[in-house]
């Protein structure tokens, strides 16, 4: 191929590089984009190769351990489409496994201990409210601040260890209360401007928080309600797994296929995900089950509360 227009930058969001030419090439051979910008970015470094040519635009992920996209000897137009649905199922479950801040998240939940019907429900209600704010995202209904999304993100792992540690002890009701008290005044903090949280965030936090603890006091079995608290965070953590498909500015014709095809793949990791860790969390649940619950949600909440100060005051 020859060089038609040469790479020129275009705009693009903080933290990512959109670079855009023109060749002309022979539509007799065969071609394949290859890219060896992997080596010196951070592990989990994407890239969205799109082709446009007159017939329609075509999109490929192209990732450390695929680096190459083979066209079609027909030419351009008939590259690479039959799997492109599979494409994004993989993608989506590349991004679970290597979204760290999402999988901490998971394992905070499944502390909570119970039966694998009752985990499977509480990552079910995980499941629900991000497969909602993910739709939502990529079909470009609702786009909110991607900073505040991170933070939150790193607050609802914080929130979830510290009612870990209350689920497991009841008796110590200052857990809660210091929750609330440390909300509101993050919320006030907001009032003055500071962080990338709005205030009336904070305030809906407060008060879901306030209703949930009220129903779970008195409940035998406090954790088989804790559905609602993955269900809300879902909420939030389907805003940053939209990130991948929004930023890679796929046309409206392809939109269905890739969140149909990126959700399956998220879905498909959570699960295994869950059967790898089952067994062993049981085990340690049965064996040391306070030293378990407290230490592992004392790691969760330290790097909760580390993600939260540092995406929402930095």
């Amino acid at each position: 191929c020859t060089v038609a227009d040469a790479p020129r930058r275009q705009q693009a969001p903080a933290g990512r590089l959109r670079i855009v030419w023109r060749l002309a090439c022979p539509t007799a051979q065969s071609l394949r984009i290859e890219s060896d910008l992997f080596d010196d970015p951070a592990a989990g470094h994407l890239h969205f190769a799109t082709v446009d040519d007159a017939a329609a635009p075509l999109q490929r992920v192209l990732a450390g351990t695929e680096r190459q996209w083979p066209l079609s000897r027909q030419g351009v137009a008939a590259a690479g489409a039959p799997s492109s649905g599979r494409d994004f199922v993989a993608l989506g479950f590349e991004h679970i496994l290597t979204g760290y801040d999402h999988l901490v998240f998971l394992f905070a939940l499944l502390l909570c201990g119970g039966s694998f019907g009752g985990l499977v429900r509480v990552v079910t209600g995980f499941t629900v409210g991000h497969s909602i704010t993910l739709a939502l995202a990529v079909l470009n209904l609702v786009r909110p601040q991607a900073a505040a999304v991170e933070a939150l993100i790193g607050l609802s792992i914080a929130l979830v260890a510290v009612e870990n540690v209350w689920l497991h002890q009841p008796s110590q009701r200052h857990l809660p209360v210091s929750t609330w008290t440390g909300l509101s005044a993050l919320g006030l903090m907001a009032l003055f401007g500071l962080g990338k949280i709005a205030a009336l965030c904070w305030g809906g936090l407060l008060l879901f928080l306030v209703c949930q603890h009220r129903l779970q006091q008195g409940r035998s079995d406090p954790a088989a309600a804790r559905w609602g608290v993955a269900l809300l965070f879902g909420l939030i953590h389907g805003f940053g797994f939209a990130s991948v498909l929004v930023e890679s500015e796929l046309p409206a014709s392809r939109l269905v296929q890739a969140l149909i095809g990126f959700n399956v793949g998220v879905e498909l990791g959570q699960i295994a995900l869950l059967a790898l860790a089952w067994p062993a969390l049981r085990w340690a649940l049965e064996r040391r089950r306070a030293a378990t619950v407290h230490w592992g949600s004392a790691f969760c909440l330290s790097l909760g509360v580390f993600w939260l100060v540092s995406r929402n005051y930095a």
